[in-house]
């Protein structure tokens, strides 16, 4: 027997990396000093934009949004979910992105469906001027259905030591400012998926007027990246904190920016949640609760900006055209949302 009989293909690996490597190169700067294909990769730390460097990383995947492109056909967002949510991750402490890995894990590879998905992750490194410097492939026959892989990754960025986002910053009456989200982002698919293609019998292809789009498009709606935003505001000393909304929603992650004694309260209405979310919440009839904590409910990212400049930062965000609310503001109690 050969390996290719335990259903391991080598030579579709090959082929694999052959495209993989051309597209990583193009996210690659003057501090990567490996190629792709070394045992380890190498990032040189000799210009770094920070006089005190602190190194901050995260490591993440896409979850259950996979089974969209499963069914879709469509690879190439969900790597660039994966970069985003993961450059997310750092930003709000305040991280520059230097370098991303991935992790791709399938049951019986495609060379092309895995060059569609760094395609994807290479489009967002560049984008977040980051570099895609090295990752793993796996083939496991048997672990995986046919057709189907995991996908997650891990990032590493630099703050200055003196311009940390670590919430230590935030006074109470600083004003809460969201940024609106792209649709479900990464999170909450489990329950999106059995509303809307087992409860509603809906399909990929399914137009909703509701929603103003196709099922598959609307869920397969790439979670975007808040670094210029964030770093924007930093430049100008707008910003005291920042939480990336993802699973927990508002309700679980606003409070991770926040030191001990304050608490965030939050207005509903203050912002406008896209049909979507409203289409979910009947389908399921899923209590307020459920909802709050399971999606983002529009708002992907929400900062904690001083009270006297928040009208200055919502210039500044959109004039960049950033989407931008006051939807709150820090208030004193234990570490929580309290919804007004």
């Amino acid at each position: 027997m050969r390996y290719a009989d335990a259903g391991v293909n080598i030579d579709e690996a090959d082929r694999a990396v052959a495209r993989i490597k051309k597209l990583a190169r193009r996210t690659f700067n003057r501090n990567v000093i490996t190629d792709i294909g070394t045992f380890g990769a190498m990032y040189a730390l000799d210009k770094l934009p920070a006089r005190r460097p602190v190194l901050v990383s995260s490591a993440d995947g896409v979850g259950t949004k996979l089974k969209v492109a499963f069914v879709t056909g469509i690879h190439h967002t969900v790597g660039q979910d994966l970069v985003n949510h993961c450059v997310n991750h750092i930003a709000v402490q305040g991280a520059t992105p230097l370098f991303f890995m991935d992790y791709l894990a399938v049951g019986k590879l495609n060379a092309k469906v895995a060059a569609e998905i760094v395609r994807g992750l290479a489009e967002a490194c560049r984008a977040n001027g980051c570099a895609l410097i090295g990752g793993e492939t796996a083939e496991m026959p048997g672990f995986y259905p046919a057709g189907e892989y995991d996908l997650a990754g891990f990032i590493v960025g630099v703050a200055d030591r003196a311009k940390l986002l670590d919430g230590r910053g935030i006074r109470e009456g600083d004003a809460l400012v969201g940024l609106a989200s792209t649709g479900l982002h990464t999170n909450g698919y489990s329950l999106a998926r059995k509303l809307l293609f087992e409860v509603a019998g809906y399909g990929p292809e399914t137009y909703v007027p509701e929603i103003h789009a196709k099922v598959g498009d609307a869920l397969l709606r790439v979670h975007r990246s808040y670094l210029q935003p964030i770093q924007r505001l930093m430049q100008k000393g707008l910003i005291r904190g920042a939480a990336h909304i993802t699973g927990g929603g508002i309700t679980d992650n606003t409070p991770r920016m926040l030191p001990a004694g304050l608490a965030a309260r939050v207005i509903r209405g203050s912002w406008p949640a896209p049909p979507l979310f409203d289409l979910l919440r009947r389908l399921g009839r899923v209590p307020q609760d459920d909802m709050l904590r399971t999606f983002n409910m529009g708002i992907g990212m929400i900062l904690a900006v001083p009270k006297r400049a928040v009208k200055r930062a919502l210039g500044e965000l959109e004039a960049s055209g950033e989407q931008a609310y006051a939807i709150g503001e820090v208030v004193r109690g234990k570490r929580r949302v309290l919804w007004a």
